[in-house]
This record gives structure tokens, C-alpha cells and sequence, in this order.
């Protein structure tokens, strides 16, 4: 039997209530496209590799008889976009200018360097440089 495996992530979902400053957060700050709502669900955004960004209302995404299975979680969650080398202090700028607090900075040795900040949501969101993970 061949092998088989997973060849990328598609998408990922955050969560948090108010939709609207979420999807302004995303397109404005991130610069991401929307592709769907804001919603009462949720609303969704493409990615520049392909991948989808969703950001579903906890409540609604976890209630039951979904046509998806029921789906949420409590609490900040986390994403990380890579950006390319030496564009983070644009980024630093791009926060600054927009009266987005730059939460931390870490630097990761040789392997690179990340900012955080948080959505409107909570949730942490890392723009990193570098290849932070082992190959």
C-alpha cells in the first residue's frame, strides 16, 4: 500500500463575537481578502499561499444539528503568518501607523524573529521571519 499524506493546512478558525471588527481587523490591518460575510456565522479570508482564515461566532459555530459537525473554543487562540525577511519592521510601521499594539517581539536566535498583537477578538497574532521550526 502506498503512502499517503496531508499536503497542507486549508484552513484554520479563530473565534470571537463582534464579526464586523474582526473582518476590518483582518482586511484593513493584515490586509487579507474577504471571501465571505461577516456574517452571523462567522466570515472568511483568503490567504496569499491559498489557504482560508475563518472567523466563526463561538456560540453559533458549537451549536448542534450544524451542517458541519459543531465546532468552538473558549479563550484567545493563536495564528502565526510568515512574512518575508526583513519586512517586519514595515510591519512594526504598519501597526504604529494603524494604533495597533505590538503586544511582544521575540527573536529566535538565528532561526528569526516574531511580532504579536491581538485581533479585536483576542486572539494573538504573530507575524514571524524566518523559519522558526525544525525541517
Amino acid at each position: 500500500m502506498s503512502q499517503i499524506e496531508v499536503e497542507r493546512i486549508y484552513e484554520t478558525v479563530l473565534f470571537g463575537r463582534d464579526l464586523d471588527a474582526i473582518a476590518e481587523f483582518y482586511v484593513d490591518v493584515l490586509g487579507l481578502r474577504l471571501v465571505d460575510g461577516p456574517d452571523e456565522l462567522g466570515a472568511a479570508f483568503r490567504v496569499p499561499d491559498g489557504g482560508v482564515l475563518l472567523v466563526f461566532d463561538p456560540a453559533r459555530s458549537s451549536a448542534p444539528a450544524r451542517a458541519v459537525p459543531s465546532h468552538g473554543a473558549t479563550g484567545a487562540g493563536h495564528i502565526a503568518f510568515a512574512v518575508r525577511r526583513g519586512e517586519l519592521e514595515r510591519w512594526r510601521k504598519r501597526f504604529e501607523d494603524l494604533e495597533v499594539d505590538v503586544e511582544r517581539e521575540v527573536t529566535w536566535g538565528q532561526r528569526g524573529r516574531s511580532l504579536y498583537v491581538r485581533d479585536p477578538a483576542g486572539n494573538s497574532v504573530e507575524l514571524t521571519e524566518g523559519e522558526l521550526w525544525p525541517g
